[in-house]
């Protein structure tokens, strides 16, 4: 078993919090993992990527080459699509269809929808607007881990666990709220992939 994420999005938006509840999950289930973390400018809203490796076997290299990831799990619309050279022809994009508006020339909403309906593989999720119904606008990255969840070659349940382990110092209420976020993401991927 074998799986290569990039992990996109903007400073602020939890990429590193999926990154790690992916982490969490892997390694409980036995997985090897490698990541390589970007960060740019990510306190000003910078964009955020990360390269990360599982594999039932030892990894060489933290680095997917390009054309080789399985997967392209985005917070942001935008940012899903800088990093289409780095995905499989066969690979999914899982993003959230909320830009991010952080610089002057962000690219046309209605090009960047158009770029997004012409991949073949893709979820494409209104994060912010579920999580918001939620009780937790900032859980968006939540909603987009669950909606990559089907795609991650580890059980659902096992996902959970590890949300459950990352947030239990914040309580109970906020575990629960992550939980309900991470389920909607979920149950729209398998309605809609």
């Amino acid at each position: 078993m074998k799986i290569d994420i990039i992990l996109a999005g903007v400073g602020g938006q939890g990429i590193l919090s999926i990154a790690s509840t992916i982490g969490v999950a892997a390694v409980k289930k036995g997985l090897y993992l490698k990541q390589a973390e970007v960060h740019g400018m990510s306190q000003r809203g910078g964009d955020v990527q990360s390269h990360f490796r599982l594999a039932d076997y030892e990894i060489a290299s933290d680095l997917i080459p390009m054309g080789k990831a399985d997967l392209i799990i985005a917070v942001e619309p935008m940012e899903s699509l800088r990093y289409l050279p780095w995905l499989a022809k066969d690979g999914w994009v899982i993003t959230n269809d909320q830009p991010f508006i952080n610089i002057p020339n962000y690219p046309d909403e209605a090009a960047l929808k158009a770029e997004l309906d012409k991949l073949p593989n893709k979820v494409v999720i209104n994060a912010d607007q579920i999580a918001k119904d939620l009780g937790s606008a900032r859980s968006a990255n939540m909603v987009i881990l669950g909606a990559a969840a089907p795609f991650l070659k580890m059980e659902y349940a096992e996902i959970e666990d590890a949300v459950r382990t990352i947030f239990a110092r914040k309580g109970d209420a906020v575990v629960n709220t992550n939980l309900a976020c991470l389920k909607a993401g979920y149950d729209f991927a398998q309605k809609n992939q």
